[in-house]
């Protein structure tokens, strides 16, 4: 974690000489400091591999030189606040400054002491990595970018040893159990009709079975005849180019020698293999295949006879496997579903033999367990294997059948973890945060994104947010096969995510080894939770099968000074009457904890960045002004909590001293009070990005200038006569960062005109109408947006009961939601929707039936329409038979009840 600490060390250094003075003395030190956090970051980005000695130092000091830094600047606040003085951070006044309490004085001084000593452990650390770069030589370290091809060889590995993720892959006679139809995919592609070469990629997760189907498809008698010659190479990480190539050699039989690497050059071997494939027909297996260098490197050798060779790769990384020919499918692997775990289960176990009847539920129970991963059940099946069978033995295992497969599978640690070592260091804390969420929990990117920004994981970007860069980052993961995608959005970015309950066993592990993370459910009880919160910076409390699981109470009892994270996900009742103990704390993520009014002390955390928390009472909630106290907050979420589903009419009312919180970067709760003007003209909220839900917000004509940064808004009027020229909304088209917009008008039951000089940004992606009456120019204006995606009318008239389109609206309209009692007539055609996918249509008990241009739509993949009028449902079921007989069977139709 040494990259994380480095990045969220530098960001606290800029942040503190940009807003804050300092003596003489101290700024050439920070500065220095700043200079080498950056030289080490940059190291470690560039010979990320070169750094494992290293990394641990700089991990302990940039934790430690940020606690210093951070706590100083906590204690002067606390000290200023009392004196109502201003922020200088000129510490060498305090060591002369009679009026300071001594006691204040001499804790002051304890930590600054420290200081220096953290600045010559970096200088320290800087020098040794300078010598091993003079000891390795500039042309060893230089490396080439993996992203573009390259004729010259790799620099070679000092070792001719490659290591290998297949060290499960099956024996030539083992049965492809559970993968029988990917087995007839891959054989039909390897002897197609195409005579080019070919490539076929598969990919997935460490363990889910790549290399077995590859391997049985290289082995199967029918591609044995099929091909002149095979070769199977085993590539990795740490892979030699001049190995590979004498064993593709060595596997067509071009000549019979033992390899020697100064004999045997990369040149001669080259043109060796390249000469004992021309003109023969070739299947060559490149298995483990971790960067697309490991392919530039090799592929001069492979020549195309049209003769119908074929190349099959094999990686977890969806960018390696596309590299060597976009144009070819991908093969991924997906996890088994129950009968294919059981029966691999059983035939690892029994083979031909029938299970005991006594054994059979329990087996079921643990091949469930195993989640669908091939290489967890087969892990599983070692240790079963080498128990009795009998129900106890087996139940003993079913109990804890993750830890078992962990503590067992020796083979299954090592090759999970060779997703990990093989991260890029900006990836791993993204990566092991992954293990903070309770088991087979889904993850919404919308939060993970805001959490990871507070945490500092993102290094500053020119043309970038940081919530731009999260979310590259969890793509690059789930290109790694390490995060699993639950949902998109209908503009392909991810909605929602998880991970395999065997990868988040990893995620906790490593978390733990490096002091990044500590989940509570692993203690068996306090005083050993106590004892383990010692060295971790982050906390996470999930639901726990534990007697007593641990909870808010425990965290006022403990004095732990370095946790940057609480992410509590177990039900709580009350808030610790105290959280001076965590004075360094980030973030505060309680959305299980309920309070009736604004918690207090929240507001001694300074470097507060991350708040979240639910509210319960039926009353407003009003946000003290102290408040603004909170500096460094970046996200505030108050959630609702209503029990029985009961309605709530409260509000939550803030100060004025909410335009002073420069830092504030989403804003989300359920009805906000209207936002009190700001004091001055010069006040803006310039990083704010989400705002919502805002009652009866009036848009200035200034609303561009005082939120330029706003990308999320969600606004509702619900005052008893609503006139909406009072509320300026024709203003929202100054609001050039726009993304998504929601706009909710009146109660349930009433509906209301939209403004005149209705206007939105033609950055919109994203709208929501909900209670509105709508016309045809209305309509018109929202189908001229030249970038929405979505549109959702939500309890929406029709002037006369009438949608009629016209030719050009929703060009890249995907999804459309209609909720509308009184639309009788809809007249469109396929060319005014042209890129839509769903159709989804609710409460529409007038529409007696969906126009047949509809179905014409040649993206259109669902169409979702509630269980009466049986009319309109007929009609989607007749338009669905329509696109069947034309050869479209991808429409699908869902009747709603």
């Amino acid at each position: 974690m040494a990259y994380a600490a480095l990045v969220s060390l530098g960001q606290t250094l800029v942040q503190l000489l940009k807003q804050h003075q300092f003596s003489l003395e101290e700024k050439p030190r920070l500065k220095s400091l700043l200079k080498h956090v950056k030289f080490l970051q940059a190291f470690l980005e560039e010979f990320p591999e070169k750094a494992n000695n290293l990394e641990a130092r700089m991990r302990d000091a940039a934790n430690e030189a940020e606690d210093i830094l951070e706590y100083l600047l906590f204690e002067e606040i606390l000290s200023l606040d009392s004196n109502g003085g201003t922020p200088t951070f000129d510490l060498s006044p305090y060591r002369s400054r009679r009026s300071e309490a001594h006691r204040f004085q001499r804790k002051f001084q304890k930590q600054y002491q420290k200081l220096p000593g953290v600045a010559d452990d970096f200088k320290s650390i800087v020098e040794e990595v300078v010598e091993a770069k003079s000891s390795l030589g500039v042309q060893h370290l230089q490396l080439t970018d993996s992203s573009r091809p390259t004729s010259a060889p790799m620099q070679l590995s000092d070792s001719f040893a490659p290591t290998s993720s297949s060290v499960l892959a099956p024996a030539k006679n083992d049965a492809m159990v559970g993968f029988e139809d990917d087995l007839m995919a891959i054989k039909t592609r390897l002897c197609g009709e195409s005579r080019n070469l070919e490539f076929v990629p598969i990919y997935g997760m460490g363990g889910i079975g790549k290399t077995t189907l590859a391997r049985n498809a290289y082995d199967d008698r029918l591609i044995i005849q099929h091909f002149d010659t095979r070769a199977w190479l085993t590539v990795s990480q740490d892979y030699s180019i001049q190995e590979m190539l004498f064993a593709i050699i060595d596997s067509i039989n071009a000549f019979n020698e033992t390899f020697d690497e100064k004999k045997h050059s990369y040149e001669r071997m080259a043109e060796h293999a390249y000469k004992g494939l021309k003109g023969r027909r070739y299947l060559v297996v490149l298995d483990d295949i971790w960067s697309t260098k490991a392919w530039d490197d090799m592929r001069r050798i492979f020549p195309d006879d049209n003769n119908g060779s074929r190349i099959i790769l094999t990686t977890r990384l969806q960018d390696v496997a596309a590299y060597a020919d976009p144009s070819s499918p991908l093969h991924e692997m997906h996890f088994m579903d129950m009968d294919q775990s059981w029966n691999l289960l059983r035939q690892k176990l029994f083979k031909e033999e029938p299970c005991p009847s006594e054994l059979e539920n329990i087996g079921k129970m643990i091949a469930r367990s195993c989640k669908g991963l091939p290489l967890a059940i087969i892990v599983i099946a070692g240790l079963l294997s080498t128990v009795s069978q009998t129900q106890t033995s087996w139940e003993d295992i079913a109990e804890k059948v993750n830890s078992a497969v962990t503590a067992n599978g020796e083979e299954f640690a090592k090759i999970l973890s060779l997703s990990y070592s093989h991260l890029p260091h900006h990836l791993r804390p993204c990566f092991l945060y992954m293990g903070a969420f309770p088991e087979d929990h889904e993850i919404l990117v919308a939060k993970l994104v805001k959490l990871w920004v507070a945490e500092g994981f993102m290094k500053p970007s020119v043309s970038k947010s940081f919530e731009e860069r999260a979310e590259e980052y969890l793509e690059d993961l789930v290109k790694r096969s390490l995060v699993l995608v639950t949902r998109r959005k209908c503009n392909g970015k991810i909605k929602s995510c998880g991970v395999h309950d065997l990868v988040r066993d990893l995620c906790k592990r490593k978390a733990q080894e490096e002091k990044f993370l500590l989940n509570a459910t692993d203690r068996v009880g306090n005083k050993i939770l106590l004892e383990s919160m010692k060295d971790q910076h982050r906390l996470s409390i999930c639901p726990s099968s534990l007697t007593v699981p641990p909870s808010l109470t425990l965290l006022s009892n403990i004095y732990s000074p370095i946790i940057r994270t609480i992410l509590c996900f177990q039900n709580c009742q009350s808030f610790p009457s105290s959280l001076k103990s965590f004075r360094l704390l980030r973030v505060l993520d309680v959305l299980k904890l309920i309070v009736m009014e604004f918690p207090a002390q929240v507001l001694e955390l300074f470097h507060l960045r991350y708040l979240a928390f639910s509210y319960g009472y039926k009353g407003d909630l009003y946000v003290p002004a102290s408040i603004s106290k909170l500096q460094n907050l970046q996200t505030l979420f108050i959630f609702p909590y209503w029990r029985n589903n009961e309605d709530c009419s409260c509000r939550i009312h803030f100060p004025a001293e909410i335009w002073r919180m420069a830092q504030l970067r989403h804003l989300v709760s359920f009805i906000l009070d209207p936002l009190p003007s700001p004091c001055s003209k010069s006040f803006s909220l310039e990083n704010l990005q989400t705002l919502a839900l805002v009652a009866n917000f009036k848009c200035a004509k200034r609303i561009g200038q005082i939120f330029p940064s706003l990308k999320k808004l969600g606004l509702i009027y619900n005052r008893d006569r609503i006139f909406l020229q009072v509320y300026q909304l024709h203003n929202l088209i100054h609001l050039r960062q726009l993304e998504k917009l929601k706009i909710c008008i009146g109660s349930y039951w009433d509906r209301h005109p939209l403004w005149e000089k209705l206007a939105f940004p033609t950055t919109l992606q994203k709208l929501t109408l909900s209670g509105c009456v709508l016309s045809q120019q209305d309509m018109a204006t929202v189908g001229s947006l030249p970038n929405l995606h979505v549109l959702k009318l939500r309890r929406c008239s029709f002037r006369r009961g009438k949608w009629e389109t016209t030719e050009g609206e929703f060009p890249r309209l995907k999804f459309l939601q209609i909720e509308s009692e009184n639309l009788k007539h809809w007249v469109t055609d396929s060319s005014h929707f042209p890129n839509l996918e769903r159709l989804v249509l609710h409460d529409c008990g007038e529409l007696g039936e969906i126009p047949d241009g509809i179905g014409e739509i040649p993206t259109l993949e669902l169409i979702e329409v509630p269980h009466w009028p049986k009319s309109l449902v007929d009609s989607a079921m007749r338009i669905k038979e329509e696109q069947q007989e034309s050869g479209n069977d991808f429409l699908q139709v869902r009747v709603a009840w």
